[in-house]
This record gives structure tokens, sequence and C-alpha cells, in this order.
């Protein structure tokens, strides 16, 4: 990364902090805030069914309320990715992001409040609400970054919402220690980055490609790319993205209907739906959401839960970090690669270790380490990855149907993984996580076998990396990109036929 520092402009580096910190912050903090004072959001629960009721609640229904505020945000994270679309091509992608704070700033307000007025729906509620916000930024975000970024700088700016992802998760560990705010307090925390995404992300540029491909203003989106770049000769880039416009002019914008029957992109399809829930159906979120009751179960003290919870989260911060110096160097392919080949097999030893931790007593700080383990290979590259490669494997026209659905799998992944973790850690217990170490060797094989490397290549070549196996001819002309061309002399420059 360091090589690259002279693309690194001001204006870029700052619209993809505050790009990732309004929203992808957001999301990190909400999967794990929840977390730390599940004991005493519990006994609100409790308190306000005995008041209302005059009887205490039901173990089973208490169970299920609390599988609700758990899973509601991912399930609102589901319905927000299927917006993405619409929203992303009316709005734009940085417009989508200012928009999408009402969905923050709301059930901040809503959960903060729900203590005063003794109503845990509230909370549920708001849980929904802010999974909208989360689903809407975590695919907005990356389109967002990967279209500003330069070429040789896209992997790198696109895990930045990942590190930011990972913050989040820390921070509400270390604002959960012994419950020192206050769960309501927590809960409506998440505001704060809307607000300052909401004040600061207007003074930066929308995105280029979307400027000049979809709303035709070339003007617009050549002030925006030497914003971004730092300097008045951006031609070569206007001319990849004038091929890219002219080759949407033949296929128009694809909804997801279009996208599930193109035959030319069937393969990136069934690529980043496979990437998206080998990423959730390993079981990382479930580590996240269920942090406390899985670390009681490896034997840890009660007392030394939460901070073995953030010293697990902030090694996920290290190395996620460290993946964004590497990914331009070892490229999406291994990294995702040796990220799931680490889980599988911390998985496979969590369960041995949590079979044997009464019969040995250095094995609960073995459990630990498997759980560091795990969550370091997650972080490496099924974490940050999928939304990389799924920017990187479309083209103007089928992005945001391509992220509506990668979003829409890795939501719906997320909430079946929070809704059934609890039933499955009851029914199996330590063997649940054998299941997740299937789910990422199956991952680890389909890549082996499918998944090019993408690194430093433009949209337009990735999508010729893939005409083989759609068993479609691409064909581009002129040969290759030229360096400086007009508008109006880029014609039938791509053409795709089946065979």
């Amino acid at each position: 990364l360091l090589f690259y520092l002279p693309r690194l402009t001001t204006v870029l580096v700052l619209a993809t902090l505050i790009a990732a910190f309004g929203s992808s912050f957001q999301y990190g903090y909400n999967v794990a805030v929840i977390n730390s004072p599940s004991q005493h959001m519990q006994l609100f629960y409790n308190a306000t069914y005995m008041e209302r009721y005059g009887t205490p609640m039901d173990s089973n229904l208490l169970t299920l309320l609390w599988s609700l505020s758990v899973s509601m945000y991912p399930l609102g994270g589901f319905f927000g990715s299927l917006i993405v679309a619409p929203l992303v091509n009316r709005l734009g992608r940085k417009g989508t992001l200012l928009f999408n704070n009402i969905f923050s700033i709301v059930p901040a307000v809503m959960m903060g409040i729900s203590e005063v007025v003794k109503s845990y729906e509230i909370i549920i509620v708001g849980r929904f609400i802010v999974g909208i916000c989360a689903g809407l930024s975590s695919t907005a975000v990356p389109m967002y970054l990967g279209e500003i970024s330069p070429k040789n700088l896209r992997g790198a700016l696109c895990i930045i919402p990942e590190v930011f992802i990972t913050i989040g998760i820390v921070s509400a560990n270390i604002v959960g220690i012994r419950n020192i705010l206050g769960w309501p307090i927590m809960l409506g925390l998440t505001a704060v980055p809307a607000v300052i995404q909401l004040l600061l992300l207007p003074f930066f540029p929308e995105s280029p490609r979307y400027m000049l491909i979809q709303k035709g203003d070339e003007k617009t989106a050549t002030k925006a790319l030497q914003r971004l770049r730092g300097w008045d000769d951006v031609d070569s880039e206007l001319s990849e993205m004038r091929l890219e416009e002219q080759s949407e002019k033949d296929e128009g914008h694809l909804s997801v209907l279009m996208l599930l029957a193109q035959r030319s992109l069937r393969w990136q399809l069934i690529s980043i739906i496979v990437l998206n829930m080998g990423q959730q159906l390993s079981g990382v979120n479930a580590i996240y959401y269920y942090a406390d009751s899985l670390f009681t179960l490896a034997g840890v003290e009660p007392n030394d839960i939460q901070y073995i919870s953030v010293g697990t989260a902030a090694v996920n911060v290290a190395v996620t970090v460290g993946a964004v110096f590497i990914v331009e160097a070892s490229g999406r392919r291994l990294l995702l690669l040796c990220g799931f080949g680490i889980c599988c097999i911390a998985c496979v030893l969590l369960t041995v270790a949590l079979n044997l931790q009464d019969s040995v007593s250095w094995m609960p700080y073995f459990s630990i380490g498997c759980v560091i383990v795990y969550v370091m290979g997650h972080g490496i590259g099924p974490s940050p990855i999928p939304y990389v490669v799924t920017t990187e494997m479309f083209r103007q026209s089928a992005r945001p149907a391509a992220f509506m659905v990668a979003g829409s799998v890795h939501w719906l992944s997320n909430f079946v993984v929070g809704l059934v973790f609890p039933f499955l850690e009851e029914g199996l217990g330590p063997y649940c996580f054998i299941l997740f170490s299937f789910t990422c060797l199956a991952s680890l094989i389909y890549i082996w076998l499918v998944v090019p490397e993408t690194k430093n290549k433009t949209f337009l070549e990735i999508c010729q990396m893939f005409a083989k196996r759609n068993k479609v001819v691409i064909k581009l002309g002129d040969g290759d990109f030229p360096r400086k061309k007009s508008k109006e002399s880029v014609k039938n420059v791509i053409h795709v036929t089946s065979f």
C-alpha cells in the first residue's frame, strides 16, 4: 500500500473514512452491542412482563423474545439489501448513504427510550430498523468506494469498511464492560456516526462512474475524478469508463430477474452467492452474537468474559487492518483460501477442545485460542474479501442488482445463524461448530475450483476472465483499452455471443 501512497489524495482518504465510519462502523457496533448487556436486558424483559401480567415470563418465551431481539437485526439487513438497487440507481451511491442515516437515527432514539416507556417491543422493532441501515450500508459503501478508487487501490480501500465493522465490534464490547453506560445509552449511541456522516459526507464527490455511465454527466464526472485523483489528466480512466458506458447502452440497467437470466454473468453470480453464504454460515456472527455464552461454555470465569471478548475483537481489527496492506500484493483469491482453511481447522479444534475441557485443566485456554485463531482467519479473507470481489466481478449496469443479490444472501444467512444458533447450541452442544467447519471446507473447495484472481484488473478485463466458463465470447474493439480516446470514437467496443 505504501507504494501506492501517491494515489491516495486527501479527498479520497477522507471520503473513504467518512463513508466507512458513518455506515460500516454502525454495522459492527450493532452486531456486538446487544451481547454484553444481554443479562440486564433480559431482566428488563422479564420485569416488564411481570409488571404487565403479574406473572414471570416463561423461559421459552424469554428465549424466543431474545432470539428475535438478536435476529431482527439481520432480518432488517435482508430487507435493506432488497431496496439497495433502486436507491443507488435513483439517489446515487453517496446520496443513498446520506438517506440511509434515517434508518440509524430513528431507531437509536426508539431503543434509547425503551426503558423509560417500559417496552421491549420497541427494542425489537428498533433492531429491525437499524438492521435496514446496516443492510443498505453493507452494500452501498463497498460500491461507492470501489467506484471512486483507482484499480490498483480498489482492493485495499474496499476492505476499509470491514476495518470499521471490526472497530465497531470492539467499541461495542468496550462500552459494554460492566454495563458502565447502561444498555439504553449503549443502544442509542449508534446515532452518533450517522450524524457525523450526515454533516460531512455532502462535501465529497459522488461516484464518477455513476455520474458518467448512469447519469450521462461527463462534466461532473470529470471534476469528481480530478478531485479524487488530485490532478487534471484523468483521460485514461475516463476512456475506460466510456468503454463500459458503451456496453451499458447495449444492455441497459439489469434488474435482478434480468441478472439471473444473463448467461454472461452466470458464474459471477454463483460465486458471490457462495462467498456470501460461506461468509455468514461459517459461524462468525454466532461467535459475536453469543460470545458470552460461548466463553461460559468454554469454562471462562464470568468476570473475565467481557475482557476476553474485547481482546478477541481487537485481534480481529488488527488482522483486518493487515489485510488492507497485503491484499494488493497477495491478491483476493489467496486470502480467501487461507482464511476459510484456517476457520475450518479452528472449528474442528474448538469442537474437540469443548468436549475435553472437563477432563483437561488447560483446555479452556485452548478453547479461547481456537476462537481467536478462527477470528483471525475470518478477518484475513472471508470477512472483507467478498465485498471486494462483488464490486469487481460486475460492470456498472449489473452492479446494483448484484449487490442486491449478494446482500440478500448475506443477511438472510446472518438471520438464520442468529435465530438458530441458540437452539443448535442447546441441542448439539460443542458439535454445532462441526457444521460451520463443513461450510468453510465447501467454500474453500469452490474458491479453489472457480474463483479467479481479480487484483489490478479493470471491470471489463474481469468480465473477460469469466467468459469461457460462462460459454460466451467477449470481444473488445480495437484490441486493448485505449489510453486516450474521445467519447465519439468509442463504438461497438464490446460484443457478447453465446456458444
